[in-house]
């Protein structure tokens, strides 16, 4: 890795992946919430038909000019996530969610990524994910 830093695990080992759709990845900390790029809020405002005022108020709050996020509920479920635990916004999920699990916390040792699989069914399922794809999903985290 550039730096001389330890090598991450998706660079010594094969890691496969398939999203189950599960929506265990969709419940965090309720101290924080799901990075947003402005163009990601205009997106999934449209698709909901909402105002942006009332999208705002309700579902984001503001990090900076260019950077929003998604507010968690009190119980820290995604607002996005369904009764059925589905993605109501799965088409248009943002960077965040759809780079997962290919997060650098995730991927910087074989404990990790073991012990995200234990939250997440779809991790070591399906096909193998080639490194170049992970890559391009950390420089997209990297933009957030």
């Amino acid at each position: 890795m550039p730096g001389g830093g330890l090598v991450a695990y998706h660079h010594i080992a094969a890691l496969r992946f398939e999203c189950t759709q599960c929506g265990h990845c969709c419940i965090g900390d309720t101290s924080s919430g799901v990075s947003l790029s402005v163009d990601e809020v205009g997106a999934i405002r449209r698709l909901l038909g909402l105002s942006q005022a009332w999208f705002r108020r309700r579902y984001v709050r503001r990090l900076s000019t260019t950077y929003w996020e998604i507010r968690l509920q009190a119980d820290g479920r995604c607002p996005f996530l369904s009764d059925e635990d589905r993605c109501s916004i799965y088409a248009l999920r943002p960077a965040q969610c759809h780079t997962y699990p290919f997060w650098p916390e995730i991927l910087k040792s074989r404990k990790s990524w073991r012990g995200e699989a234990r939250r997440c069914e779809g991790i070591n399922r399906g096909r193998t994910i080639p490194v170049p794809t992970i890559e391009k999903k950390i420089k997209q985290l990297e933009r957030l």
